[in-house]
């Protein structure tokens, strides 16, 4: 090996190899962006110039796992901010072998900046699981990024058949549907008025289960009247005021489905004003969500199991021939709480 004073330097390998510095870096930093050809060049080239030895050149050229990326919606959304911690703590267990993870939140419901993201997580990851909103600037960054070899997969919300990428979630149409069923059921009412509370129709999950829940209760309880769907963006101080609205605009108010999050703004509204009498059914089990469960003003929360979402997001994007089936909707009520 040369003295301290004559040590080989990146420079030397890009010269031998006939690449260019970045190149070289990303090689021996096992980043991605490099063909494997070149990939095994430079690495020649290294062992060549006594960069490295034989033992540390195999390390640096052997397969890494893979660098992923997961996107969420900023706010108040208690259920994302639990997905995002079971990401965080995922990276914090992960063995050397188990992928790279970054968790990165986006402002909610801003289609300009998912895409932004898109784009500038593309430059690390080989691949993004990113909660999606359906919006022309979305898709376009999802194909563009996807053409440049990143993997793509949307959880919770996605983007719709035509857009070819694979998604992790639930059948939000039958999730509509059997909130339909229990809001109509235990309201055991022929009429009074029945409301959707949503986050966004930007999110296709979110229309899907309105869709749901709209063809059910046409179709069995015809004497229950829909009062419209507030879009509450997933906010609790703003779910709270489109509750406090509903109950004043409609005293005969037997049942709101909460396609969204943040149920606890709509849980504060009917303690307020005395109406746990009114049929409630809500998504993700939060601590909030636990504590409307035991109280009895919320009657069913619907679930999927964060850690589930994740195992499933992970191993699609790692095996991206695979088109995942529909995870199974866990709903809890007061009495099987785990």
């Amino acid at each position: 090996m040369p003295d301290s004073e004559n040590k080989p330097l990146l420079v030397d390998i890009a010269a031998r190899a006939g690449v260019s510095m970045a190149t070289v870096d990303r090689v021996m930093n096992r980043r991605k962006g490099v063909a494997d050809r070149t990939r095994r060049r430079v690495l020649e080239a290294a062992r060549a110039v006594g960069y490295v030895g034989e033992a540390e050149a195999e390390h640096i050229g052997a397969a890494r796992p893979m660098n992923v990326t997961v996107l969420l919606p900023s706010g108040t959304n208690p259920y994302l901010r639990l997905l995002g911690d079971r990401v965080r703590a995922r990276v914090e267990r992960s063995g050397v072998t188990d992928p790279f993870l970054r968790c990165y939140f986006i402002e909610s419901f801003n289609a300009a900046a998912l895409a932004d993201a898109l784009r500038k997580s593309a430059g690390w990851a080989d691949a993004i699981a990113f909660f999606a909103i359906e919006h022309p600037e979305v898709r376009a960054a999802a194909a563009e990024v996807a053409t440049q070899g990143t993997r793509l997969v949307t959880i919770v919300s996605n983007l719709g058949e035509r857009a070819g990428i694979s998604h992790v979630g639930l059948d939000n149409h039958a999730v509509g549907r059997t909130a339909g069923l229990l809001v109509g059921r235990l309201a055991g009412r022929d009429a009074g008025a029945v409301a959707l509370v949503a986050g966004s129709r930007n999110y296709r999950a979110h229309s899907e289960r309105e869709a749901g829940f709209l063809s059910l209760i046409d179709e069995m309880f015809p004497g229950l009247k829909l009062v419209g769907l507030r879009e509450g963006h997933d906010d609790a101080a703003e779910n709270y005021r489109h509750t406090l609205a509903l109950l004043e605009q409609e005293p005969d108010l037997a049942g709101i489905y909460n396609v969204g999050g943040s149920s606890g703004g709509i849980t504060r509204a009917l303690r307020e004003r005395g109406r746990e009498n009114v049929v409630f059914v809500g998504h993700g089990l939060t601590a909030d969500t636990r504590r409307a469960l035991l109280d009895g003003t919320m009657d069913a929360v619907f679930d999927q199991d964060p850690d589930l979402l994740i195992d499933r997001a992970i191993r699609t994007l790692a095996e991206p021939d695979t088109r995942p089936a529909a995870l199974k909707l866990d709903i809890y009520f007061r009495e099987n709480l785990p």
